[in-house]
């Protein structure tokens, strides 16, 4: 193993004991490719018998499986443009696994870039409450938002700031936190050896003082009673288990919660810290020589009352932006959605329509990409729906649809932006916007016009060939 940095080799055999070997061992096995189940769409039951590949369940994920990924090519599948599922390294599905985030919460993904996570977190509420999702990157915070609309997230704001400048708009706020933090990836060495140059560059004492920044400005942002999932893909004790350390030092009002079990989990190393507090054995240590998944490390806090509990929630703006009346344009759209939306949650601002979820504070002075479901855009006297509303609908939730099965050569086309013939499917039916599906699940929007469809897919998700 002469590609691992020596001090870090001293590092795991110090922290592995005799089972050092069966850690080298690993890494002349193959990596393990993950999918997850989006059951804000379809339910596992319902996806296993549509799936087009072999899947094994990964044990401790309810919604993840493992698949073939050096046959199969899912990415390239529609279900994936319908937001079925996400692409997944299996052990980065437990930290939003084991949350328990329930349907009205108001929940912050802290570093939540590309999204793996926080498109998780938002399934769970099941379109009810709210979803923060922030990353300091402008343009991670990007890819962030395709994916929370790809899985058909409304609920949602999704932020690019630095977490210390949240606070005093958020204190006190949420119900839960998920902090998957920026570390120095050695649970990934065995992924991705670029990582390897990575750690030598950055190591850990680098990312721990990162990590308690983070975690402590978290803290300030979670109510009494709410709970906070601390999660790294690294084994060093300074990034997890000193961090939590530090954390119940500076707020003593945190206490560690036993999280839901699995075989291959190991308890976390109180002896490497200097309190030796025993209550750090309950949090988790994943390693890969003793599952199917890389390194992770994972603390599961639940906040009780002490001296960050003094702020008020903040204020939630009077209807900014929100007109006492819809434009007509719009109305006449949603005379063709079956589902209720309450117009004084509709914002419109420089001619973008949004539905805003309830609660949300007032953002003047934060960088955002996303506030709410963006429905549309008024152009013209008239009304285009948006990919990311295309995405939030059921096909049941639109009168008008154009269905066809996954196997239809006019899926790939619509994926790629040609316009389509539909002369099969649109026989006595009105011209306007139609709900396109690919077996019952939408993939976006077309304009009718006699037998053709003109495409409306949103030109940056579109198909490549590559």
């Amino acid at each position: 193993m002469n590609f691992l940095p020596s001090a870090f080799q001293e590092e795991m055999k110090d922290l592995l004991g005799a089972e050092y070997e069966d850690y080298l061992n690993c890494f002349d096995e193959p990596r393990h490719f993950g999918l997850r189940v989006n059951t804000a769409k379809i339910s596992v039951e319902d996806f296993l018998r549509i799936a087009p590949w072999p899947l094994e369940p990964v044990p401790w994920i309810p919604n993840g499986f493992y698949y073939d990924g050096e046959l199969y090519q899912p990415a390239k599948h529609p279900y994936y443009f319908a937001g079925l599922y996400y692409l997944q390294e299996p052990s980065a599905m437990t930290p939003a696994s084991r949350l328990p985030v329930e349907p009205g919460d108001r929940v912050l993904d802290v570093c939540a870039a590309p999204g793996g996570k926080a498109t998780e977190l938002g399934a769970g509420l099941k379109g009810e409450g709210l979803l923060v999702a922030n990353d300091l990157s402008n343009s991670r915070a990007k890819g962030l938002l395709k994916n929370l609309e790809l899985f058909g997230i409304g609920n949602v704001l999704v932020l690019s700031e630095e977490p210390g400048k949240l606070i005093p708009y958020f204190r006190g706020y949420f119900d839960k936190i998920l902090i998957d933090a920026p570390c120095s990836g050695e649970g990934m060495f065995r992924k991705d050896r670029k990582m390897i140059r990575a750690w030598e560059e950055h190591g850990p004492e680098y990312f721990s003082k990162i990590q308690k920044s983070i975690i402590t400005q978290a803290a300030e942002m979670l109510r009494a009673g709410g709970m906070l999932l601390y999660s790294t893909c690294t084994f060093s004790p300074e990034e997890n288990e000193q961090t939590i350390e530090y954390l119940l030092k500076t707020y003593p009002e945190f206490e560690i919660c036993e999280m839901e079990g699995y075989e291959g989990f190991e308890p976390g190393r109180p002896e490497l810290t200097e309190s030796k507090n025993r209550d750090l054995d309950r949090t988790v240590r994943i390693f890969p020589h003793k599952m199917k998944g890389e390194g992770h490390f994972l603390a599961l806090l639940k906040k009780g009352e002490g001296q960050t509990d003094g702020g008020q929630r903040p204020a939630v703006p009077k209807n900014a932006g929100r007109p006492a009346k819809l434009p007509p344009e719009l109305e006449e759209f949603l005379r063709y959605v079956r589902r209720p939306f309450d117009p004084g949650r509709v914002e419109i601002r420089k001619e973008k329509v949004y539905y805003m979820p309830g609660g949300v504070p007032q953002l003047n002075g934060i960088r955002f990409l996303r506030t709410g479901l963006l429905l549309g855009e008024l152009k013209k006297n008239r009304f285009e729906p948006s990919q990311a509303l295309a995405m939030n609908l059921k096909k049941e939730e639109y009168a008008r649809t154009l269905d066809f099965p996954a196997e239809d050569d006019r899926v790939i086309r619509y994926l790629k932006g040609e316009t389509l013939d539909v002369e099969d499917q649109v026989s006595g039916k009105e011209k306007g916007w139609y709900l396109v599906c690919v077996d019952g699940y939408p993939l976006g929007f077309g304009k009718l016009t006699g037998q053709m469809l003109k495409n409306k897919y949103l030109p940056g998700w579109r198909w490549q060939s590559s």
